[in-house]
């Protein structure tokens, strides 16, 4: 095991180049006047800087990025469908706040349903879909809370489609980023909707009320939020070549206030910080011993693209390890996890990594596993 150990971090020693001086860390946030924020890189999920991230907020209108995550899903599942038409409850049209302006005589087609939702905010377009889904928006709020678990948002929880206020409907800073990557990550298809600068539905034309579409060409979402209680919000998303941030601004005193708290987070992720793909997905990162298996090795890598997020000038300095979880037993699963790669900068940990097999390995036959049982009486 000795060997093999310092055979791979040979692999890293040559794939991460070192050099001899000192790092400076980046310098500070800027000053951001909001009740909570995050930055956080999309590609690797790292935070890059945040202030009151797990405080508990009310979410407004961010909540349509849930309403929105369950509407695509249904659509890829086949039960809803683009050129479909909803019907437009008495419910739907009589919702306070923002509005695309739906007629009840009249069904709406689910595709201009979205738009309404993510461009203009439309708080009958959230309820039209959610009813169009589960029956009833309350049905549809526990669909919410069960994605909401799925996708590891562990401080959230929604009473209604729309983010109109309620004591029990709430979320965070964190969770709130974390729901952006998803979107993001799992819905490519969809997500350039975010991006329309305005929407004209029943002869009227709204503006998307993301104001960072016209001041950065680099930005491409995601949505705003504002109620008297939460203050003004923005999660806002943006690439510049391949490194792709998303900001969450919450508790903004103004419409101005929270479009230039966020340009201010995004611009200085991008000036200090990069992005690096160490590992591609399915990589043989290392081969490990197994014991009493129909094979004595098993490949070891990810079972996704891993990035790693630094400030500019670190990444010469990063060294990693591996700790394998030995003895490893057959039977292994393809995706068991079978050990951790630790990247350390200046002989600290920096960030963690769980290796996984990249195959399966099915127990031996009796006389295989006698004697690595033997073998293993020795080691």
């Amino acid at each position: 095991m000795k060997k093999l150990l310092f055979a791979f971090l040979l692999l890293i020693h040559a794939t991460f180049v070192h050099g001899e001086s000192r790092l400076l860390p980046p310098p500070p946030a800027p000053d951001i006047a909001a009740r909570s924020w995050v930055l956080l890189d999309f590609q690797s999920g790292q935070v890059l800087t945040a202030h009151n991230p797990d405080m508990r907020i009310e979410p407004a209108s961010l909540t349509k990025l849930m309403t929105a995550y369950l509407s695509f899903t249904a659509i890829r599942q086949g039960r809803l469908k683009l050129d479909q038409t909803l019907p437009v409850s008495e419910k739907a049209w009589r919702t306070e706040g923002s509005r695309m302006f739906l007629d009840p005589r009249t069904p709406a087609r689910v595709d201009d349903l979205l738009k309404g939702m993510i461009v203009q905010s439309g708080n009958d377009a959230c309820i039209t879909l959610a009813e169009g889904i589960a029956g009833t928006e309350e049905a549809f709020a526990e669909l919410m809370n069960r994605e909401a678990k799925r996708l590891g948002l562990s401080n959230t929880h929604f009473m209604n489609s729309t983010g109109l206020p309620h004591p029990q409907h709430y979320s965070t800073a964190r969770d709130l980023a974390l729901l952006a990557a998803a979107l993001i990550r799992d819905f490519p298809e969809f997500y350039p909707l975010y991006a329309l600068k305005e929407f004209t539905y029943n002869r009227i034309t709204q503006p998307n009320r993301n104001r960072l579409l016209w001041q950065d060409p680099y930005v491409d979402g995601v949505k705003t939020g504002h109620t008297e209680a939460a203050g003004y919000c923005l999660i806002a998303s943006a690439r510049r070549g391949q490194m792709r941030l998303i900001s969450v601004v919450t508790g903004a005193a103004s419409d101005n206030a929270r479009t230039a708290e966020s340009q201010k987070l995004l611009n200085y992720g991008f000036q200090f910080y990069e992005t690096y793909r160490l590992y591609q997905k399915g990589q043989t990162v290392a081969t490990l011993p197994v014991y009493k298996g129909a094979s004595n090795t098993v490949k070891a890598g990810f079972d996704r693209d891993v990035y790693l997020s630094l400030p500019k000038g670190w990444y010469a300095q990063a060294k990693a390890s591996l700790m394998s979880r030995q003895p490893l037993l057959a039977p292994l699963t393809q995706g068991q996890a079978v050990g951790t790669l630790t990247i350390q900068i200046e002989g600290k940990p920096y960030a963690s990594y769980t290796l996984q097999a990249l195959t399966e390995v099915p127990v031996a036959g009796m006389f295989g596993r006698a004697w690595d049982t033997v073998k293993l009486w020795f080691k």
